[in-house]
C-alpha cells in the first residue's frame, strides 16, 4: 500500500528569512505609505479646525503608546502570531472607517490605525530578534527599507492625488494592502516566536519592564537614538512644509522633497556597505553629527529661505543612514529572554517623538520663529552624537577573533 506523507514544508516550516521580513516591511509600507499624506487633509477636512486636529494628534500619539506599553501583558493571554494578526487587521478596520467619511469616523480611524501601527511594530521586532543572527540584523535592515522604499516614494504622492479625486481610493488600497501584508505573515507561518525557556515567573507588568530598560544603559541609549532620530523626521516633513509657506516657496514643495528623500531609500545597500566598511559606532557618529551640522546651519541661514531648504534637504539623507544604523545598538543589546518587552519598549520611540516634538515647538515657537525648530533639532543629534561616543568600537562586527584590550582601546580613543 501506498503510504500518504504530509510534504517537508508543510510539517516543518522554513525558518524566516532575512527576505521573508522584508517582504512583510514592503507591504506595511505600502499599507501606511498611502495614508501619510491623506489623513493630516481628511483630518482638517473633517474637522476644519487646525488646534483641534492638534490636539487629536497629541491624544492619539498618548493611546497608541500606552498601547504599544501593554503589548507584552497582553501577549500573556494572546499568542504573538494573534496579536500580529489584529495588528494587520486594525489597518483593514481603520480603512473601512476612514471610507465612512464622518469626522467621527475619521478620528476612530487614525486612532485605530496608530494603533496598529505600533502593535505590528513590536511583534515585527520580536519576530527579528528571533529569527535574524546579530551579525545579520544590519542586512536586515537594509534589505527591509529597500523594500520600503517604493511604498514610501510612490504612496504619500499618490495617496492625495487619488483622494482629490475619489476620496475613498487611497484608503481602498492601503486597506488591500494591509490584507496582502497579512497573507504573506500566514504564509511564513511564525507562530508565537521561539521559546527560549520555560518561564518560571508570570511575565512582568508594563512598568516592571521598564525597570529592567532603565537598569540597562546600552538599551536606553539605544532608544535615545531612535527618538532623536524620529525627532528629526518631524521637523522635515512637518515644519519643513510649514517653513516653505511662510516664505512663499510653495505649498507642495515640503511633499515633493519628502517623495523625492524616500527615494534615496533605494540607495540603502549601498549605506549598507559604507557601514560594514567601517563600524556601527562610527556610522552612528557621522550620522548624528552631519545632521546637527546641516539642521543647526538651516536654522541659524534662515535669512536666505533656499539655502535652508537646500541643507534641511541633504540633512534628510543622513537621517535615512541613521534609519539603518541608529536602530541595531538597541536591537544588538537585548537579551533573548526580553525580546518582546524591550520590543514594546523600542516602538514607543514614535510616539514619544510625537509628543515631544510638537509640544516643544510650541515653546520655542513662544519666543523664536520657525527656524528655532531646526536649530533645537540640530542640538538634539549632537548630544546623541556625544553619547554614541560610548558605544563599543566593534559592535556588530563577526565575533571571528577574539577580543584584544589593547586594540579595542586604541579603537575607542
Amino acid at each position: 500500500m501506498f503510504e500518504r506523507r504530509i510534504p517537508e514544508w508543510l510539517r516543518h516550516a522554513p525558518a524566516p528569512s532575512v527576505r521573508g521580513f522584508a517582504t512583510l516591511a514592503g507591504f506595511e509600507a505600502a499599507t501606511r505609505g498611502m495614508l501619510i499624506s491623506v489623513y493630516p487633509v481628511a483630518m482638517y477636512d473633517a474637522l476644519r479646525d487646525a488646534a483641534l486636529v492638534s490636539s487629536i494628534y497629541f491624544a492619539i500619539g498618548i493611546i497608541s503608546l500606552t498601547a504599544g506599553l501593554l503589548v507584552p501583558y497582553l501577549n500573556r493571554y494572546i499568542p504573538r502570531r494573534w496579536m500580529y494578526g489584529i495588528g494587520a487587521s486594525g489597518y483593514i478596520l481603520g480603512s473601512a472607517l476612514a471610507i465612512v467619511g464622518t469626522p467621527e469616523a475619521i478620528v476612530l480611524a487614525l486612532a485605530t490605525n496608530s494603533v496598529a501601527t505600533v502593535i505590528t511594530f513590536v511583534c515585527f521586532n520580536a519576530y527579528v530578534l528571533d529569527y535574524i543572527s546579530r551579525i545579520e540584523l544590519g542586512k536586515c535592515e537594509t534589505t527591509r527599507m529597500f523594500y520600503s522604499a517604493a511604498g514610501w516614494t510612490v504612496g504619500p504622492v499618490l495617496g492625495v492625488v487619488l483622494w482629490g479625486w475619489w476620496r475613498p481610493a487611497p484608503f481602498l488600497i492601503s486597506g488591500l494592502s494591509a490584507a496582502f501584508m497579512l497573507a504573506a505573515f500566514a504564509y511564513m507561518r511564525m507562530g508565537n516566536g521561539k521559546l527560549i525557556t520555560r518561564a518560571r515567573k508570570p511575565p512582568p507588568n508594563p512598568l516592571a519592564f521598564l525597570g529592567r530598560f532603565f537598569q540597562q544603559p546600552r538599551l536606553v541609549a539605544g532608544w535615545l537614538f531612535a527618538v532623536i532620530r524620529s525627532c528629526g523626521w518631524w521637523a522635515y516633513v512637518v515644519y519643513l512644509p510649514i517653513f516653505a509657506v511662510e516664505n512663499n516657496l510653495g505649498d507642495q514643495l515640503g511633499g515633493i522633497l519628502l517623495s523625492v528623500t524616500n527615494a534615496a531609500l533605494f540607495l540603502s545597500p549601498f549605506m549598507l556597505r559604507w557601514m560594514q566598511a567601517r563600524s556601527v559606532r562610527y556610522s552612528v557618529r557621522t550620522g548624528f553629527m552631519a545632521c546637527a551640522i546641516l539642521f543647526a546651519g538651516a536654522g541659524v541661514g534662515a535669512a536666505a529661505p533656499w539655502a535652508t531648504v537646500v541643507l534641511l534637504f541633504a540633512g534628510s539623507f543622513f537621517l535615512i543612514l541613521l534609519d539603518i544604523c541608529a536602530g541595531l545598538p538597541f536591537l544588538m543589546a537585548v537579551k533573548p529572554s526580553e525580546r518582546t518587552e524591550m520590543s514594546a519598549v523600542y516602538s514607543s520611540f514614535r510616539d514619544v517623538s510625537g509628543i515631544a516634538t510638537p509640544g516643544i515647538a510650541w515653546l520655542i515657537l513662544l519666543a523664536a520663529p520657525i527656524a528655532g525648530i531646526f536649530v533645537a533639532a540640530g542640538t538634539a543629534c549632537l548630544v546623541a552624537w556625544g553619547i554614541a561616543s560610548r558605544l563599543h568600537p566593534r559592535l556588530g562586527e563577526a565575533r571571528l577573533r577574539p577580543s584584544d584590550p589593547v586594540r579595542d582601546l586604541a579603537a575607542a580613543e
